[in-house]
């Protein structure tokens, strides 16, 4: 592979206006897709294989027309001081409201609180609500500024007014953060690299990588029904791991470049080597992604391969495009150890032989591996803690901050109605066959109505066939309670028993059933994911280090890093420590799916720094150092570029932090933590300190597996025997001539 890639590193350069046209033409092939294509809403939210996501179809198939997936919105309404909703007056303004409403182009339905029980006991607050026949996010514009606009002329009366819902919700924003954080890696970049134009070619690549990925999954998102947030998860995650894939290479070209190489061959062997590295660390993180679609919930599965697809962009710039642009740089990108004049570049050095920052710490773990080791270990086992206590949901307008409309609607109601009333439970009765369906719904109300945690139980309101009909149940906790979670266990205990007796079908659904039952698939896919992806990657590291140790000590250090991630997780956002900081204006459960996405992508993250990490610690243990040899002259030559590559990146996903959406925000901090505690804390400590106690078992393998396993030639080795021949033909050449 290192021979191949040498020769396509050589390829770019030479030809490298080829190359950047190649690369500009599929950039504005994409934009243009993008720019024609209809703007992506939310992808549709279906769990095959659950009793809610069931319900949810037989409810499509037996009520037509019932738009049973359109956008929903309650205006909640609140007297002033003193006065009551059913005065004269208020109740006028009240119906104003909506008969201003009836009259919207989508609107399918709005009930009237006076004549559905939308009134609060006491009398101070009432709620319509209006059902239009197309998704939240497919809405016209027009029909939300009429909403508002309805809104906004019942508080004209005096009345408090919110409005809660999905009929507003909007695609997400990142915020400014994210470009913060671009500037940040911009200055790690200067820093690393001493120069403004070295440090710019890792920065303009990656978001050309970006660029395409996220305009292609903006042109086919209606396609292939691809959510809002698809494109700024893999924005997040291109934008990454395309800065530093390109830094490597970029560092080891320069590398090469202080070796004394001239630049075109300098350019093959950065890709030849650290090309190879990249091609290896890319591939993990793309079986981590893609491995998502185990888990069988489509929305992620289409953001995995979504983001795969971004980072197999961001592989095949580092190989081609990075070299190419290194071509049209020329000499003003210097050789490792020199900095442009405008950074103080062509100043005496006082201590030139003074070891760097890399090789001073790698010493000091090769004496001391021991307590470094054990450190570390302690220091993320004590962050894994609240892990424990991690509790799993979905977020809702309860989890908005309080300076939305939706989460005062949200509050309102929780006021008036119980915190339950916001998280209605659907229940549908299938009697379709039995003798008495009527019979059948009255059996279904009263033994739900007999159960614990019930406020509420509304009379069946069946289809027109008469053998389907649902029942509204209002729980008398909130949504993401674990006392809702028993009574959906509860309803559907006692729907086995009624199915035993009569025939019928009693199913739970509803956004806090379909909620319960992510959470639960998420949880049972963990195990199964978990070993799918790890197993994978631990193959593919055994064929790239040929060795069993070194890719068992990254497994069990990525599981360190990732647990403690999740402990920090849930301390900022279930437990509030530093939740002011992070900008959580309310504390709840972790999103459901954030366990299995994190170990995902931050399992290919890890692997990433332990591929750049220790195959230069091979490189240099093949060349024939001893093994804390090889550890010191790894760290001296990588140390630094891993350390610059985990502050950009932690710098770009801190970014998203930012966002108005709180998934993103969640997902953002999380792998900004879990970066920074498995770069420095597990390749940068518990790695050498391994290295250093296991030696030269370290690079076990199995006389028979060594035999059986194709060599990939990550480190380049083949190179040095095809410089040594060039080397032999340019001598016979010289001879040949004189």
């Amino acid at each position: 592979m290192a021979t191949f890639l040498y020769r396509l590193g050589r390829f770019s350069f030479r030809k490298r206006h080829v190359v950047a046209l190649f690369w500009v033409a599929l950039l504005a092939l994409a934009g243009a897709g993008a720019a024609g294509a209809p703007a992506a809403g939310n992808s549709s939210f279906s769990i095959p294989g659950t009793e809610a996501q069931k319900a949810f179809d037989l409810l499509d198939e037996r009520f037509p027309g019932a738009s049973a997936d359109g956008a929903t919105a309650r205006v909640v309404f609140k007297a002033p001081d003193g006065q009551k909703m059913t005065d004269p007056g208020n109740k006028a303004a009240v119906r104003d409201t909506v008969d201003e409403l009836s009259g919207g182009a989508e609107v399918t339905q709005v009930t009237d609180p006076y004549q559905g029980g939308g009134v609060s006991q006491d009398g101070t607050i009432a709620y319509a609500s209006v059902t239009y026949e197309v998704p939240g996010m497919e809405l016209e514009e027009s029909s939300r500024e009429a909403l508002k606009a309805a809104a906004e002329d019942a508080r004209d009366s005096g009345l408090t007014v919110e409005i809660g819902g999905d009929a507003l919700q909007a695609v997400p924003e990142t915020g400014s953060a994210e470009i913060i954080g671009i500037g940040v890696a911009a200055v790690v970049l200067v820093i690393t690299l001493g120069s403004l134009l070295a440090a710019g070619l890792p920065l303009l690549t990656a978001i050309v990588g970006v660029g395409i990925g996220v305009a292609t999954i903006t042109a086919l998102a209606s396609t292939l029904d691809l959510g809002s947030t698809t494109s700024i998860l893999a924005s997040m995650i291109g934008l990454a791991v395309g800065i530093d894939y390109a830094l490597f290479v970029v560092s080891r070209y320069r590398a090469e470049l202080a070796e004394g190489r001239e630049r075109e061959e300098a350019a093959g062997r950065a890709v030849g080597t650290a090309g190879s590295a990249v091609v290896f660390a890319g591939l993990t993180v793309v079986i981590a992604l893609v491995g998502l679609s185990v888990v069988n919930i489509p929305m992620l599965t289409k953001m995995g391969i979504a983001a795969a697809g971004t980072v197999a962009v961001a592989v095949l710039i580092a190989l081609t495009l990075i070299p190419a642009v290194l071509g049209y740089a020329g000499r003003r990108v210097r050789p490792a150890g020199e900095k442009s004049k405008l950074l103080g570049g062509g100043r005496a050095k006082d201590k030139a032989d003074k070891p760097n920052m890399g090789t001073r710490w790698a010493s000091f773990v090769v004496r001391r591996p021991l307590a470094v080791l054990l450190l570390g270990v302690v220091g993320l086992g004590a962050a894994a803690v609240p892990a424990g206590s991690l509790e799993l949901g979905l977020p809702d307008d309860g989890s908005q901050p309080t300076s939305t409309t939706q989460r005062r609607a949200y509050d309102l109601l929780s006021e008036g109605f119980g915190p339950g009333f916001n998280g209605p439970l659907v229940v549908v009765v299938d009697a379709q066959g039995s003798d008495d369906p009527q019979a059948v719904f009255q059996q279904a109300g009263d033994e739900i109505k007999a159960l614990d945690n019930v406020v509420n139980v509304a009379p069946a309101a069946p289809n027109k066939a008469g053998d389907t009909a649902t029942i509204a149940v209002i729980p008398d906790a909130k949504p993401s309670s674990a006392a809702t979670e028993d009574l959906v266990h509860d309803i559907r205990a006692a729907g086995a028993d009624i199915k035993d007796g009569t025939g019928a079908e009693v199913l739970v659904t509803g956004a806090t059933a379909m909620n319960i039952d992510v959470s639960q698939k998420l949880n049972d896919a963990l195990v199964p994911y978990l070993v799918l992806v790890v197993g994978l990657a631990f193959l593919l590291l055994i064929v790239v280090f040929r060795s069993i140790l070194v890719p068992l000590k990254a497994a069990l250090g990525f599981l360190l890093s990732v647990l403690a991630a999740l402990g920090a997780v849930v301390a900022v956002y279930q437990w509030g420590w530093l939740s002011g900081l992070m900008g959580v204006e309310e504390t709840g459960p972790i999103m459901s799916m954030m366990p299995i996405f994190m170990v995902g992508v931050v399992f290919g993250l890890a692997m990433d720094y332990e591929v750049f990490l220790v195959t230069r610690i091979r490189e240099a243990h093949v060349h024939g150092e001893k093994p804390a040899q090889a550890v010191v002259t790894g760290f001296r030559y990588s140390a630094r570029v891993v350390t610059a590559a985990a502050v950009i990146m932690i710098a770009v996903f801190s970014g998203f932090i930012g966002s108005s959406d709180s998934m993103v925000k969640m997902i953002g901090f999380g792998l900004a933590i879990a970066v920074l505690f498995d770069a420095f804390v597990v390749r940068m400590a518990i790695v050498p300190a391994v290295l250093a106690l296991l030696g030269a078992k370290a690079w076990w393998l199995p006389k028979w597996m060594d035999r059986a396993l194709p060599n990939v030639d990550v480190e380049g080795e083949s190179l040095a025997a095809h410089a040594g021949a060039a080397g032999k033909d340019d001598e016979d050449k010289e001879l040949v001539r004189a």
